[in-house]
């Protein structure tokens, strides 16, 4: 696979710091069939989950910290709709802070997305469900086969650890592709019966990447604001899509995420003109009316050109956790094309180290059940 990106201008983007994330952005229709190819063989993983994910006493709970918790919010009420079981996102950080709060004490099978499994959550956080529950099995969905995380637990009959190719370690300071892999591979792995249109969603990456041009004009117009709004399964996307657009411009551009009906109970005070709305359209027939409306009460008071309607090019039918691969890679080009827009460089935002790649400061404080 050899990484490229639309504009022939990745040069260019190196020169600016911009070389490692525009790589990883533009590299994802070429790793996702990757994703699919190693999930789909991975036999043994898939033999271990059977029989938990047909336990109806058994607790799914999906985390992760910063955008590794987001592939969890993604994905849980899709997965809660597929497997006719609830299914619950916990962020790492969440269930660190407030063990009996998010650890009742049921069978809980822990699925943990980590890009390097490093962080000081990560690892904390299974030991911490290790402590609180008589019983909790482990899947970790990771980038890095060398992650304490993956470490930890690799050996324990009691989990399996799925790492994902070595693209997906973005070295870039934002997760990119890293969590549309992680996204792509638990979807395969916790659903393993609905089908995953690879192909189609590869395809409507590509289109996605041709509108890096349009996405550059959009950012060149000087916003400092921007709402992301979406819907079930879209709005993990949006708070996703908020992130990445506060992190790759170092602050400059602040990103206010909701869903298409909560943006109207308060945090619709946060528009001004000027501000830039991006809506996340689902495919679902009935949810896309709430973003339809909402994108027109948006372009009243914006006006026409400050409202983006993503809407990936996909066939009727694709539910919206897939729908969230493709929209991705529009909202991480957007993110992109506003740091580019300002003086810093997306590679490494904060050469300050004020934030960091991988988290740091965080002191684990002993925690008893």
């Amino acid at each position: 696979m050899t990484p490229r990106f639309p504009d022939g201008e990745l040069d260019g983007l190196r020169a600016r710091g911009a070389g490692h994330t525009a790589t990883e952005i533009a590299q994802q229709p070429g790793l996702w069939p990757e994703v699919a190819d190693l999930v789909g063989g991975d036999h043994a993983t898939a033999s271990w989950l059977a029989p938990l994910l047909a336990r109806e006493d058994l607790r799914v709970v999906l985390t992760g910290a910063g955008t590794s918790a987001f592939v969890g919010q993604v994905l849980a009420p899709a997965l809660t709709r597929l497997l006719g079981r609830a299914v619950e996102a916990v962020a790492t950080t969440d269930l660190l802070a407030d063990p009996a709060g998010t650890l009742p004490g049921r069978p809980t099978l822990l699925v943990s997305f980590a890009r390097s499994g490093d962080s000081p959550e990560s690892v904390a956080a299974a030991a911490v469900a290790d402590a609180a529950l008589e019983e909790v099995h482990h899947l970790v969905v990771t980038c890095n086969a060398d992650g304490r995380l993956a470490a930890a637990l690799a050996s324990r009959a009691d989990a399996r650890v799925v790492v994902l190719p070595p693209a997906t370690n973005d070295r870039g300071f934002a997760m990119t592709s890293s969590f549309t892999s992680m996204l792509l591979a638990a979807r395969l792995l916790l659903a393993p019966g609905a089908p995953v249109p690879v192909a189609e969603l590869c395809a409507a990456a590509e289109t996605a990447l041709r509108s890096a041009g349009e996405l550059a004009a959009v950012a060149a117009r000087g916003h400092d604001r921007v709402v992301l709004l979406g819907s079930g399964p879209l709005a993990g996307l949006a708070r996703e899509a908020s992130l990445k657009l506060l992190e790759l411009t170092a602050g400059a551009v602040v990103g206010l995420h909701d869903t298409a009906l909560g943006v109207r109970h308060g945090p619709k005070s946060f528009l001004r003109a000027g501000t830039l709305a991006v809506v996340f359209r689902s495919g679902d027939a009935y949810t896309r009316r709430y973003d339809d409306d909402i994108a027109a009460e948006l372009r009243a008071a914006l006006g026409e050109r400050d409202v983006l309607v993503v809407d990936p090019a996909l066939p009727d039918g694709v539910p919206d956790d897939l729908r969230a691969l493709p929209a991705a890679v529009t909202a991480q080009l957007l993110a992109l094309r506003f740091a580019l827009a300002g003086p810093g460089t997306p590679d490494d935002p904060f050469p300050g180290g004020e934030v960091n790649r991988v988290v740091q400061g965080v002191t684990v404080h002993p925690w008893q059940p």
